[in-house]
C-alpha cells in the first residue's frame, strides 16, 4: 500500500493504494467520484474516462500509483450543477443523453477534444468519441452536441 498525492478537479487529494489498484477504482472506492464509471474494466467502452494533465485516459487501465502529483479532472471538475459547462449544457439540449452511462466519458472526451481543437470537424468529433460506446442514446445526438457546444464556446457562451 501506498499513498499517492494529487490534485483532482482543482483541489489536492491523497488515497492509500494498492500496488495494482486502478485509478477509476481509487476514484470511486477511496474518494467518492461516482461520475468515474466501472464499465468494462477493459479500456474499451470510455465510461471512466478522466483527463490526466488534459489528455483524455481511461483510468480502469492507469494505476492509481501513477496519479502521483498529477491532475485529474473528471465531471464533477468541468462543471457544476449551478454553473453548467457549455458540454453540459449542449448534452442537456441537444437530448444527448438517455441513461447517462456513458455520458461523463463523452463529455469529458469532447472537453479534451475542445481544448484542443475549438473549430472540429464532424469526421474529428467522430474520430475523438471513438473509445467511447454509447448503447442508448445513439451518436447522432451526441455528435450534435459536442458540434453546439464548440459553436457555444467560440461565441463565448
Amino acid at each position: 500500500m501506498q499513498t499517492v498525492s494529487f490534485k483532482l478537479n482543482g483541489k489536492p487529494v491523497a488515497a492509500v493504494v494498492g500496488p495494482v489498484e486502478s485509478l477509476r477504482d481509487a476514484l470511486r472506492e477511496k474518494l467518492h467520484v461516482y461520475s468515474v464509471k466501472a464499465g468494462c474494466g477493459q479500456g474499451g467502452c470510455g465510461s471512466c474516462t478522466v483527463l490526466v494533465s488534459g489528455d483524455p485516459i481511461v483510468s480502469c487501465l492507469m494505476p492509481a500509483r501513477v496519479a502521483e502529483g498529477l491532475e485529474i479532472i473528471t465531471l464533477e471538475g468541468i462543471g457544476t450543477p449551478a454553473q453548467l459547462h457549455p458540454l453540459q449544457q449542449a448534452f442537456h439540449d441537444n437530448f444527448a443523453a438517455q441513461c447517462g452511462f456513458c455520458t461523463a466519458g463523452m463529455i469529458t472526451v469532447a472537453k479534451a477534444l475542445l481544448d484542443r481543437n475549438a473549430h472540429p470537424t464532424r469526421e474529428e468529433i467522430v474520430e475523438a468519441l471513438a473509445g467511447n460506446l454509447c448503447r442508448c442514446t445513439g451518436y447522432l445526438p451526441i455528435i450534435s452536441a459536442v458540434q453546439d457546444a464548440a459553436t457555444r464556446m467560440n461565441r463565448g457562451g
